[in-house]
């Protein structure tokens, strides 16, 4: 059983993104690579963001729940932030690159900025997506059983497709994002921003809720692993 809401729950989060990736992806060795470097790109604002939120514990060094409610909510806020800073830092990256080629072969049809978009973004949101999600997805195989003590049992079913939403909802952050950029609305960018800051903030209260859960774990490591998802900024 814990095979199988395992490899159910990879398929519900990454399968989606896989799909897309074989068939818009998987052909162009140019998308391949503008793909690995916004995951990248990804990768570093999650390395700023948690040395902020490093830094942040630190100097705080206080255990009151009000104070780490709000240390979370600055969390959030910064995550944001940063990743949107590396998004448009990526589209100048990629305009740059784009205007390079053309002038070096002027009659060479550089790839369209909308299809530079779809890349990065599904870039974005699959490595958002593992590292919100794989710790969570190892657990399911235990040892332990969601809802023995009558809590919901469908923690790992909502987990899956909340992750699924955060890919997708990258995605169409990436294409949106650039088209305001390359159109100067820049109010679209601020729109981006704040639907993230809320998809995130519900994350991160959804999440601290499912916490008081369900499941009956096993060792003291698979705790602290079903815990590190819950105080890390990531979405």
């Amino acid at each position: 059983m814990t095979a199988a809401v395992f490899f159910g729950c990879a398929f519900i989060a990454f399968g989606p993104a896989l799909a897309l990736y074989v068939f818009t992806i998987a052909t162009e060795p140019l998308r391949i690579i503008l793909l690995i470097i916004g995951a990248f790109f990804w990768l570093v604002s999650l390395l700023l963001s948690s040395l902020v939120w490093f830094m942040a514990t630190t100097i705080t060094d206080n255990k009151d729940e009000r104070v780490q409610k709000y240390l979370l909510i600055f969390g959030v806020l910064v995550s944001v932030l940063i990743q949107e800073t590396f998004r448009f830092a990526y589209y100048k990256l990629l305009k740059k690159a784009s205007e390079g080629l053309k002038s070096l072969n002027p009659d060479e049809t550089a790839p369209s900025m909308r299809l530079l978009a779809y890349v990065s973004g599904l870039g974005f949101g699959i490595m958002s997506g593992v590292f919100s999600f794989v710790n969570t997805l190892s657990d399911s195989l235990g040892p332990g059983t969601v809802g023995i003590h009558g809590d919901p049992p469908q923690f790992f079913l909502n987990s899956a497709f909340m992750t699924l939403v955060i890919v997708l909802l990258h995605i169409f952050w990436g294409i949106v994002f650039f088209d305001g950029c390359e159109k100067k609305k820049w109010y679209t960018l601020l729109v981006v921003l704040l639907t993230h800051l809320l998809v995130s903030a519900l994350v991160s209260i959804i999440t601290v809720q499912s916490f008081n859960l369900c499941y009956s774990c096993g060792s003291a490591r698979s705790l602290t692993h079903c815990a590190w998802p819950v105080f890390k900024p990531v979405s």
